[in-house]
């Protein structure tokens, strides 16, 4: 089976009544909900019941994504489950600083909430949006960013799949993508991140992190960054993170190099693994969202990796 890597999904994945199943049927899952609920009164309903409209909102959505993804965490380790190498996307990538022992879940859980309102605060004083393109190389997404006044390609995610953030009209950046032979899909997030509208966010979130101990990571966690795994020190990558783009392909590629064979998506939905399966064609990949997917996940590994 070779090794496992646990992946943590970004903003754009998250749901009404995300969570809910693990909280009802892992007790592991339930412990991590409750003292996350304690931190922060309101973050249980804010997952099993909050609106499309309050979980699009990111000082709302990151600290959510975050609870939930903890809690698939914790039922992958009840289950005697364990990850050889971490990573996330984007926010999630605070979810595998837990994962990976480089955080506690109370220090994750106050950068990930702090993270998600210096993002916010960005965004309100920066209007843009983000949107997938397809059917296009990098490279000619590249040179209409290049051409296109305040539009920067911001994820690469897979073969044939990149995500700019723009300010100003959907249609006009349509058509440009339109024309070259592609197609723009607009995401259903609350900003343009990771391009340079975020860099009060990063300068923000550099001095909150001189603020905390963290730890070198004690399994491989990868960078978004640069695709590879983070030094002992994670501050400085932490916090560039913020406004540089994600390089997803990058990462999961220099993953399997690493030997990952299985990759596991803990957490709301099965974005990663649909990005994964164009980049790792050989590669098992599961989701862990929910307690009917983790009972498939143990019977696929077959005792591999337990305890």
């Amino acid at each position: 089976m070779g090794k496992i890597a646990v992946v943590f999904p970004g903003q754009g994945a998250q749901y009404s009544g995300m969570g809910k199943d693990l909280y009802e049927n892992s007790p592991a899952s339930k412990g991590v909900f409750d003292r996350l609920e304690i931190l922060s009164p309101g973050i249980i309903d804010l997952c099993f019941n909050g609106s499309e409209e309050a979980l699009k909102e990111t000082k709302n959505t990151q600290p959510a994504m975050f609870a939930v993804e903890a809690a698939a965490y914790a039922a992958l380790k009840e289950a005697c489950i364990h990850a050889d190498m971490t990573a996330g996307f984007s926010l999630g990538e605070i979810t595998a600083l837990f994962a990976c022992g480089a955080a506690d879940l109370e220090t994750a859980f106050m950068l990930v909430r702090k993270r998600g309102e210096y993002m916010q605060q960005c965004a309100e004083a920066n209007p843009a949006n983000m949107a997938a393109v397809v059917k296009l190389s990098r490279e000619e997404i590249e040179h209409i960013c290049e051409r296109t006044e305040d539009c920067w390609p911001v994820n690469y995610n897979s073969p044939g799949q990149t995500t700019i953030a723009y300010k100003g009209d959907f249609a006009g950046i349509s058509d440009q993508v339109k024309s070259a032979g592609g197609k723009a899909i607009p995401l259903k997030v609350g900003g343009g991140f990771h391009s340079p509208l975020m860099n009060e966010a990063s300068e923000q979130f550099r001095l909150l992190l001189d603020t905390v101990k963290l730890n070198a990571p004690a399994i491989p966690l990868y960078s978004d960054v640069t695709g590879l795994p983070y030094p002992d020190d994670v501050k400085d990558l932490l916090a560039a993170q913020i406004n540089s783009p994600v390089r997803w392909e990058s990462l999961i590629i220099n993953m399997v190099q690493a030997g990952a064979k299985t990759f596991i998506e803990a957490g709301p939905g099965n974005i990663l693994s649909g990005l994964i399966k164009r980049i790792a064609v050989d590669a098992a990949i599961y989701q862990a969202g929910d307690c009917k997917l983790l009972n498939e996940l143990k019977e696929n590994l077959s005792g591999e990796h337990q305890c």
